[in-house]
């Protein structure tokens, strides 16, 4: 259409032009032929392909000679054949620097194959008889060999059958929370924020991309007044942010921290826990819905797991009540949605876990009795990636993972692994291969640490020794390839590795630090008098920087005070310990040094020489 119309306005029509107003109106527009560029762009690309395909050939034929040498060699080409262009683009991907998240952009394969237009697909069945794999896509950059390729997939090979590989930890960054406990973690789903809350009551907003590597959360806040905070999490969204605290009500904040709601405290002298509004205890965990942005779920002393709606603080969703064997009530002491919503699962003080039916909310859909010790904390249940599994982390000192559907025994369990916090969680690697949890230290017991076990056989794989206090809580973002971790002395890590990891802890790293400038203090304030007669006028302010160089060439402004004179006197000048009697004391009484705390052992200490050299009683009743 657009050639079309350029021939259409080829004659410049003067009466339009006029009538428009300007005289450029009419003009024949530049026409493309586009038959002759894609005839052009696909010779290009022939021409290329041609050039690639033959450096290939000379390629195998080395590589027949090495063969009988190597015999290795061989299997490893074989799995770069016909079908290999796409692992080809993958390598190029991989290897170039600028490591964003989308893998593979542009085009897919197929869909520039099926672009060709019909014309060309006729020329191009002859290149195909001469040579099988036909090139497609952009040419390869130069240097690059189908050799290079081999390695690439021998190091995938090697990276799928050994997941040590796969963990990002060759670098890592700590963010100072505070002193005391870091208890929550949550980073939003694009990673771009993490937010940390801790014993200390205070919440802090860090930005990945905001921060330099001074590292400084760009927002501190106390929620919840004196509660601790238990539990940290952004919504599928990451458009608000659902804090747990040591009270009865959950709040939901917004991503700059401002209260979006906060649920309702439920009547703590109502007995029947479904006939009050909220919860009546103490919370200790909660979390949001995977799919629906607007529902979460909390637990609490009182024994009840409840669901609410954002929308509605005034009551909850629904009421699921855990019960013990004897059908008495049980804390529920963590719990968590199933990875599509469906399912609630609750971990409970009796070691239980029970899971419901999200809207069947009376019996149990899998429980486990004996899951963990009676009377622990089971401080977390996870499930993963694939949704088939649950990892339980009891405060039992165990690590357990259960299929639901046998939910007798667990399919591996892991003992030995102290956990002092009733928070302490487990999460699983990204690709769901790797279950990841943290110990717990006494002060001066050692490191605490962060181990990974292999899911199916969960042998330990490899421990990472954080710091000399517990490690509570870890998070593996899957979107970054990172690993929160918070610690009891009130540190967030953050692990990762530049060629494995995105963005997140790489952003600011590498921003150097901004320099504080301390000049605006320093000058005097300026006072703006605008109807002053000029000769009253002060003279209108440089920058302060400006002022400040004037100020160090001014030896009076820029005379540092001399310091206190230490000792005596001197230079005229008298000393702290003046020359006056009453100072001269004063120094003495402060440098005695008696103890008096024990006037019984003071007075002894004179007896013995008293007794065997009387002076003042004895002599003036001895006549």
């Amino acid at each position: 259409p657009l050639v079309a119309d350029a021939e259409m306005l080829g004659t410049p029509d003067p009466e339009l032009a006029s009538t428009m107003g300007f005289s450029g109106f009419g003009k024949k527009a530049r026409t493309f032929d586009l038959e002759a560029m894609f005839e052009q762009t696909r010779r290009t690309a022939v021409e290329r392909s041609r050039k690639v395909l033959e450096a290939r050939e000379r390629e195998r034929e080395e590589q027949t000679e090495k063969e009988f040498r190597i015999p290795y060699a061989a299997s490893a080409f074989s799995a770069t054949g016909p079908g290999s262009t796409l692992t080809e683009r993958e390598a190029v991907c991989s290897e170039s620097e600028d490591n964003s998240n989308e893998v593979l952009s542009g085009p897919s394969m197929q869909s520039q194959s099926s672009a060709k237009g019909p014309a060309e697909d006729t020329d191009d069945d002859d290149d195909d008889e001469d040579d099988d794999d036909e090139f497609i896509g952009p040419p390869l950059p130069p240097g690059f060999k189908d050799s290079d390729d081999d390695n690439d997939n021998d190091d995938t090979e090697e990276e799928d059958n050994n997941p040590v590989k796969k963990i990002p930890d060759s670098h890592e960054i700590t963010l100072q929370h505070g002193t005391k406990t870091v208890s929550a973690l949550g980073l939003d789903p694009s990673g771009a924020r993490l937010i940390t809350g801790g014993y200390d009551y205070d919440v802090k907003f860090w930005d990945f991309a905001g921060m330099d590597a001074s590292l400084q959360a760009f927002r501190s806040l106390q929620p919840c007044e004196c509660h601790q905070i238990k539990s940290l999490q952004y919504s599928s969204t990451g458009d608000v942010i659902l804090v747990v605290s040591g009270n009865s009500q959950a709040k939901v904040l917004d991503r700059d921290g401002f209260p979006v709601m906060e649920c309702i405290k439920g009547d703590q002298y109502i007995v029947d826990m479904t006939n009050t509004k909220g919860h009546t205890a103490m919370l200790n965990s909660g979390c949001w819905h995977p799919k629906i942005k607007e529902e979460f779920l909390t637990c609490s002393n009182d024994g009840t797991v409840r669901t609410w709606d954002v929308n509605n603080e005034k009551k909850h969703k629904s009421v699921f009540k855990p019960r013990s064997a004897q059908g008495k009530r049980v804390i529920p002491t963590t719990c968590t949605y199933s990875r599509d919503g469906k399912l609630i699962a609750a971990g409970c003080q009796d070691g239980s876990i029970q899971i419901w039916d999200r809207n069947m909310n009376v019996h149990t859909k899998f429980h486990c009795r004996q899951a963990h010790a009676s009377g622990t904390d089971t401080s977390c249940l996870t499930f993963s990636y694939d949704g088939t599994v649950l990892a339980s982390r009891g405060g039992d000192d165990t690590l357990k993972i259960w299929d639901i559907r046998q939910f007798k025994k667990p399919l591996n369990s892991a003992d030995g692994l102290p956990s002092f916090f009733p928070m302490t969680d487990c999460c699983f690697s990204p690709d769901d291969k790797i279950l990841v949890t943290g110990t717990s230290v006494k002060k001066g017991g050692g490191s605490g640490k962060l181990f990974f076990f292999y899911r199916e056989t969960f042998q330990k794989l490899y421990e990472i020794e954080v710091t000399d206090a517990s490690v509570v809580r870890c998070l593996w973002h899957p979107k970054l390839n990172q690993i929160m971790v918070g610690t009891g002395n009130g540190l967030a890590k953050v692990y990762y590795d530049p060629v494995k990891s995105q963005r997140g802890a790489k952003l600011c790293v590498v921003k150097t630090k901004r320099k504080e400038r301390q000049a605006e203090t320093l000058t005097q304030d300026y006072i703006i008098t605008p109807h002053a007669l000029p000769m009253f006028r002060e003279p209108r302010q440089r920058s302060t920087r400006k002022q400040l160089e004037k100020d160090r060439l001014d030896p009076m402004k820029s005379h540092k005070p001399e310091p206190p004179v230490a000792g005596a006197g001197r230079g005229g000048r008298v000393g702290t310990h003046g020359v006056t009697l009453s100072s001269y004391i004063v120094k003495n009484i402060a440098l005695d040094k008696t103890d008096d705390s024990n006037p019984r052992e003071a007075i002894l200490r004179h007896a013995k020489e008293a007794e065997e050299n009387p002076y003042w009683v004895a002599p003036a009743y001895a006549k």
